[in-house]
């Protein structure tokens, strides 16, 4: 079984190279699953015409919880070329509505389930994204700063995200309001010395509504190549509306594309979070960057500035490079002491779907805390 796996992989890997011959390839895989243009591995077609349930697999190699993967579910009301085609007729562009549903184990323990989705409205002037999650997750709590790990722990609960959107006119931003439950417990290792958490299990309930400014430019959602996306987030947890403590989190992004040349995209990242007041201590800010371990850096103000670079080789495959840095600092230690990271890596990406403008590929990179390969479907970028 497991030869014969390691061979269906191989063959899928030179119908990507365009290696096999079209016998061969109509053995493995149907003939609308290749591009007529070029005779290679595309999936625009399937994507474009697909309706109804898509099976997803999942893939994680977050080093903070280690290797493992899932399926997924996907549920489309309309085909993104049905979307494509409604367009033309009402002159804007709005994704089909999808729902999802989803699980997912890794080799450390951890283990998950969660189902969403996004659904648009009166022409897509207004949205709803959101989901509900159950997961048992198991991490290392470093401390603020990372003075203190590591330190194990079990995460396990509830946790709703629901957003409402809507479009401000004509124009490509959005005004969402959000409100983020979570209900957790987490349970440190047996012999942990907690110092200031406190007592071994701790039960923490969050409810927060907040408000956020999007705004989105980019010439696709997957991989783009001009344009920008930005959000301003504001959220207040507060017990009059179900939290356990009173904070306030904090976030400002901005992911900007430009294409220096016909075959070379250059981007950037700015990056701040920050929180306030009562924090349970899972939901401190945390650098964010590939390379460095999810949580690895925590603190109530984080920083990260990155920039990448897309060289598309042919119309078919390109290289990726990235460099970035990023900060912790706020209540452990001040902006000038606070604990910094560098990151930086190369990768690979396929068109898997050319008419969607979707790559995928790997990236490896090397931090100044750890080392890590990434499966990426669409940006690096979340």
């Amino acid at each position: 079984m497991v030869i014969d796996s390691l061979r269906r992989w191989a063959a899928v890997a030179a119908a990507c190279a365009g290696v096999l011959s079209a016998p061969a390839r109509a053995n493995l895989l149907p003939d609308n699953f290749y591009d007529p243009a070029d005779g290679q591995l595309d999936l625009s077609h399937w994507l474009l015409q697909q309706k109804g349930f898509l099976p997803v697999p999942i893939l994680i190699t977050e080093p903070a919880v280690g290797y493992g993967g899932g399926l997924g579910a996907l549920f489309f009301r309309e085909s993104i070329g049905e979307a494509a085609a409604r367009a033309k007729e009402t002159g804007r562009l709005a994704p089909p509505d999808i729902y999802g549903l989803g699980a997912v184990g890794t080799d450390n323990g951890s283990k998950g389930a969660a189902a969403g989705g996004m659904v648009s409205f009166d022409n897509d002037h207004y949205r709803w994204r959101g989901g509900i999650a159950r997961p048992s997750i198991n991490l290392d709590f470093y401390g603020r700063g990372g003075d203190l790990g590591p330190v194990g722990y079990n995460l396990d609960g509830w946790a709703s995200v629901q957003h409402g959107m809507m479009r401000l006119g004509e124009s490509d931003t959005w005004l969402v309001a959000r409100w983020n439950w979570l209900d957790f417990d987490s349970k440190f290792d047996a012999g942990t010395d907690l110092g200031p958490l406190g007592p071994l299990e701790l039960k923490s309930k969050a409810s927060g509504l907040g408000l956020s400014l999007e705004y989105d430019s980019r010439d696709n959602i997957f991989t783009p190549n001009r344009g920008w996306t930005g959000s301003l987030d504001l959220t207040w947890y507060d017990p009059d509306w179900g939290s356990d403590t009173r904070f306030q989190t904090y976030r400002g992004k901005v992911f900007a594309y430009w294409p220096a040349t016909k075959d070379v995209i250059v981007a950037g990242r700015v990056d701040y979070r920050s929180a306030n007041g009562q924090v349970p201590f899972f939901m401190l800010p945390y650098v964010d960057l590939r390379g460095v371990p999810a949580m690895r850096l925590q603190d109530t103000r984080t920083g990260v500035l990155e920039t990448e670079v897309r060289w598309n080789v042919t119309p078919r495959w390109g290289l990726i490079g990235f460099i970035g840095g990023g900060r912790a600092w706020g209540q452990a230690h001040d902006f000038e002491d606070g604990t910094d990271t560098f990151a930086k890596g190369v990768g690979f990406r396929y068109a898997i779907a050319k008419a969607l403008g979707l790559w995928v590929g790997i990236d490896w990179a090397w931090s100044t805390q750890d080392k890590a390969f990434y499966i990426q479907v669409g940006n690096g970028w979340r």
